[in-house]
């Protein structure tokens, strides 16, 4: 009989000194830390306290990061998050030793496990062309389609796309888009044609529903604006309703754009402006998905290819 390992006590548990609250204000307000990488943080640091066991983080040595390390990863922790844990150390006592005079940061060296490579699903073409082709029924598919034409053109974060501003960012004359993406970093993607002319009906009828004074290109029924949660649900609502068969989530559109672009160009440096991406490491990752794409090509037509 398989003995079950003893799950972890909630994280959530754990409360966090107020210096730890600190060093996340300054994250969320000096470093424009997205609320994702705040909440993915404050949990790395509340595994640090468990595993502490009670003594001072001030006190810790290298020593007990790793063994903090091997016992996440025995605890059956992915090691993207293991990652994610450390860098929420190194962050913390890296500020420590800058502002509190902490000596030393111990969590400097210390490498997650490694973990195998898991590939972003993307769409078929045929796939996002089933889910954007259709002519909407009412006014809030009307702007579902202009949204998700965006989304799938430019590659925008969800983030992104729902902090788009009706008078600022979005020039259809030029078609470009320009969005604020992670760390306050600026850029301009191009929008394609369909999204233009989709974005263009809904502008014609947005006014009908968006409150006096409402800043954001995209407004919910009650003329608000819509959050990445409604967005993300709405893109999911529609791929049900049309049999797409994959459950759609929003990275998965901007993972299709990089993918379908990638294939098509095969120019991975202007797929990592275009993304946002401050390292082309993040970018390399589809050249594996368009690596499989081939390879199934392959598969499929090669006489010799099949047993």
């Amino acid at each position: 009989m398989k003995l079950r390992r003893a799950a972890a006590p909630p994280a959530a548990e754990v409360l966090l000194p107020e210096r730890f609250e600190v060093w996340l204000g300054w994250l969320a307000t000096q470093r424009r830390a997205s609320p994702l990488t705040l909440k993915a943080y404050r949990s790395g640091l509340q595994a640090m306290l468990r595993l502490a066991e009670g003594r001072a983080p001030e006190t810790l040595q290298s020593a007990d990061i790793r063994r903090f390390v091997a016992r996440l990863h025995g605890e059956g922790l992915h090691g993207r998050t293991i990652a994610r844990h450390l860098s929420a150390w190194r962050g913390l006592y890296r500020w420590l030793v800058r502002e509190h005079g902490v000596p030393a940061n111990p969590a400097l060296g210390v490498r997650p496990p490694k973990s195998p490579a898991v590939l972003p699903r993307v769409l078929t073409p045929e796939q996002a062309n089933a889910l954007l082709d259709p002519e909407p029924e009412n006014l809030l598919e009307m702007r579902d389609i202009a949204m998700f034409e965006l989304f799938y053109s430019s590659g925008l974060r969800v983030a992104e796309l729902a902090g788009l501003d009706v008078n600022g960012g979005l020039d259809l004359a030029e078609g470009l888009v320009t969005v604020t993406g992670k760390r306050a970093r600026r850029r301009t993607v191009p929008v394609g044609g369909k999204a233009i002319a989709a974005l263009q009906h809904w502008l014609e009828r947005r006014a009908s529903i968006a409150r006096a004074g409402e800043a954001a290109l995209f407004v919910t029924r009650t003329g608000v604006r819509l959050s990445s949660s409604g967005i993300a649900s709405r893109l999911g609502a529609r791929a049900r309703a049309l049999g797409l068969g994959v459950h759609v989530h929003p990275h998965m559109l901007r993972h299709s754009f990089a993918s379908h672009l990638l294939q098509s160009s095969g120019d991975l440096r202007a797929v990592q402006e275009l993304l946002g991406h401050a390292s082309i490491r993040s970018t390399q990752i589809y050249t594996h998905l368009d690596f499989q794409h081939l390879a199934s090509v392959y598969d499929a037509a090669h006489p010799r290819a099949r047993k």
